[in-house]
């Protein structure tokens, strides 16, 4: 009785219901959508900025982390990398050794980090390969190839063709040395990576630093972040058999990983915003509600009615409204979603700022059900509890007085 009570309740006054349930349909439109819209950008970074080079998790020897010595080494990489490849997750492995070097041209010398790949694995793996800007990228075969980045060949007045001197130091104590021919050079948008790295074919790199066989590292990617991830158990037994440490992208990407949770702290106090002014809006309503309605409500209690029924009539109509007003924003929260994930969202004169995050200039939100349900969910429960103030209020009213307001 108390529900159907509350509905009829609802619609005697049509204008106030559809201004309320147009307010709470745009707050969770808009939960849902900024919700999307920020995990679109969390999943693109995350995506553009391992697939630059360190992939989505790394099996390293022990301590290389804290101490990239050249001489922390895997010394059987090829019995590993068959075994990671059989993994469900896993789509590319990739060995790397890398060390730092001086390259030098004439008279002009730079420190570089130089990784030792092999042509074949990098490209399923790195999306060096397709920054190249002028040349071409490394090719299996090739013996003194070197590629760089665009900041470090404009240092050293680089171009394809050109041959750089490499000096380092091998892992057995002995000097590194080596000319090199640059066959392409890559812009990533990245300063630290285009002014610093260099990719040399791995089995020069292990003859001219004495590894033999050996790598450093294995670097690994798969469909999807969450699928590596879930990977993470039997990664972690592979690596421990051998020795060996797994690196995932939280440990890889340190500061990204901050950033990102930072960025959610301070979107969840913009929710939190949002959700105190759509229940005060919707509690304005409801007190305004109860002093139009004290008449009505002392008539109910003198023909026998309880305040804690007239209370929950009230706290029905709030339900409704919430549930109602919910059930519209997700719909068009998810409409609106689905539309610009397919198409994007420009934003114009905004490719500087947003390559510093390795993001394109086109937005895409990612839909999920997180982003779906959470922000909604949290504006219908702020909006139910705030029934509790008219709810007391009513508990408090005596016929003979409710009856006589004005």
């Amino acid at each position: 009785m108390l529900p159907e009570l509350a509905w009829r309740n609802l619609w005697r006054q049509p204008r106030r219901t559809f201004l309320n349930l147009l307010t709470i349909s745009f707050a969770a439109a808009a939960a849902v959508f900024v919700s999307s819209l920020q995990r679109g950008g969390y999943a693109e970074v995350e995506q553009n900025a391992l697939h630059l080079i360190d992939g989505y998790a790394q099996i390293q020897p022990r301590g290389y982390s804290n101490d990239p010595d050249l001489r922390r080494t895997i010394t059987d990489p090829q019995e590993l990398v068959a075994r990671l490849n059989k993994l469900p997750g896993i789509t590319a492995v990739a060995p790397r050794a890398s060390s730092y070097a001086i390259v030098s041209l004439n008279q002009r010398s730079y420190g570089s980090a130089v990784f030792g790949v092999d042509p074949r694995k990098e490209t399923n793996l790195s999306a060096l390969s397709g920054a190249i800007v002028r040349g071409r990228y490394l090719r299996p075969g090739d013996t003194d190839s070197v590629v760089l980045g665009e900041g470090l060949a404009r240092n050293l007045n680089l171009s394809p063709g050109k041959k750089i001197m490499l000096l380092g130091a091998a892992r057995d104590g002995s000097v590194a040395a080596d000319f090199l021919t640059v066959t392409g050079i890559f812009s990533t948008g990245v300063s630290q990576l285009d002014h610093q790295v260099i990719e040399m074919p791995l089995s020069r790199f292990q003859t001219d630093f004495a590894l033999g066989h050996r790598i450093n590292v294995i670097a690994i990617t798969g469909s999807s972040l969450p699928a590596v991830e879930a990977d993470l158990p039997a990664l972690e037994m592979i690596a421990g058999q051998s020795g060996l440490v797994v690196r995932n992208w939280t440990n890889l990407e340190p500061a990204l990983h901050d950033a990102i949770l930072i960025d959610s702290a301070v979107s969840h106090m913009c929710y939190v915003s949002l959700l105190v002014i759509i229940v005060f809006i919707i509690l304005n309503t409801l007190l305004m509600t109860v002093l139009e309605r004290t008449k009505e409500f002392g008539m109910l209690l003198a023909i026998g009615m309880r305040p804690s029924e007239i209370g929950r009539v009230l706290w029905f109509e709030l339900l409704f409204l919430a549930l109602i007003g919910i059930c519209f924003g997700i719909l068009i929260g998810v409409g609106v979603t689905l539309w610009d994930s397919k198409y994007g969202i420009p934003i114009a004169g905004a490719q500087a700022l947003f390559a510093q995050w390795h993001m394109s200039a086109v937005a895409y939100p990612k839909l999920t059900l997180h982003s779906t349900i959470v922000g909604p969910l949290e504006i219908a429960t702020g909006i139910i509890l705030a029934g509790i103030v008219p709810y007391l209020r009513i508990n408090r009213l005596q016929p003979v007085a409710a009856m006589r307001s004005s």
